[in-house]
């Protein structure tokens, strides 16, 4: 198994062709890789920043040969990347892992943080295909939020709900506080959320209460990529290769872990 997916995907030197600041601490990153223009919204690339470490990375959006993904500085590997200039060599192996299935009729999009990314790449792809397309986004600060611009091309003003935890902007709470009066107010053919992961347990919470659709990507400590390794494990699941997109009855069997514990740096299973 390894050898095959190594020799059909294999790391290649690619280079940094813009940045874009996003918010002070998020910046986007356009690469040229030709395999990576190939994902599907939900896939993940593999981005190795020479001598520091490899990093996985949601896939922002394709085009012409050109692959974007947008990036926290929250560790040494992340802050380093965003200290690098537009020109400079890096690495990239992928895509990886599977996609949001495509659903029609009235769509629902839950994000928070980075979270936006790849649920923006899902928008633009459902935007002329559904029914309604709503969504709700969440961040600490008005700074922080991501893409609003962007939300509002693809989705209409009235169905796109923002929160913010200091109320700098929208709503003043969490993002999955106003969930539950729209749960009952709007019958919703299929849900999709991304962001911290004691967020997406929240939300698989009340779906779940609902018994609604849910498909969530999944964040974890990934090495390799390919399910070899095993640090991204949740229950009996790899989340680079069986995920990182999951739905309600994965999530069902995971459930126990889900939002709370994880595996560490050193194997340990830690808090989330």
């Amino acid at each position: 198994m390894s050898t095959s997916l190594t020799a059909v995907n294999p790391i290649r030197t690619s280079e940094i062709v813009q940045i874009r600041p996003e918010s002070p601490t998020v910046k986007t990153f356009i690469i040229s890789d030709r395999l990576c223009t190939k994902a599907k919204p939900g896939q993940f690339l593999m981005l190795w920043i020479p001598g520091i470490d490899e990093i996985p990375l949601s896939i922002m959006d394709t085009s012409n040969g050109l692959v974007s993904v947008s990036v926290k500085a929250v560790g040494d590997a992340t802050r380093h990347l965003h200290n690098m200039e537009a020109g400079a060599t890096i690495g990239v192996r992928g895509p990886f892992g599977n996609s949001f299935t495509e659903s029609r009729g009235k769509v629902l999009l839950i994000s928070g943080g980075t979270g936006t990314a790849p649920l923006l790449f899902l928008a633009k792809q459902l935007s002329a295909k559904t029914e309604r397309l709503s969504f709700v986004e969440g961040a600490k600060t008005k700074d922080e939020l991501l893409f609003t611009r962007e939300l509002r091309g693809v989705c209409s003003e009235k169905n796109i709900i923002t929160t913010t935890n200091d109320g700098t902007y929208g709503l003043q709470c969490l993002v999955t506080e106003p969930l539950g009066k729209l749960l009952d107010k709007e019958k919703f053919d299929m849900i999709y959320t991304c962001g911290p992961e004691v967020m997406v347990k929240k939300v698989f919470e009340l779906t779940e209460q609902r018994k609604l659709p849910l498909e969530a990507s999944l964040e974890r400590l990934m090495r390799c990529g390919i399910g070899l390794c095993g640090s991204c494990m949740i229950g009996k699941y790899r989340v680079c290769r069986d995920g990182p997109v999951f739905n309600a009855a994965q999530l069902r069997e995971v459930k126990d872990e889900l939002g709370i514990s994880k595996i560490g740096f050193d194997g340990s299973r830690i808090p989330v």
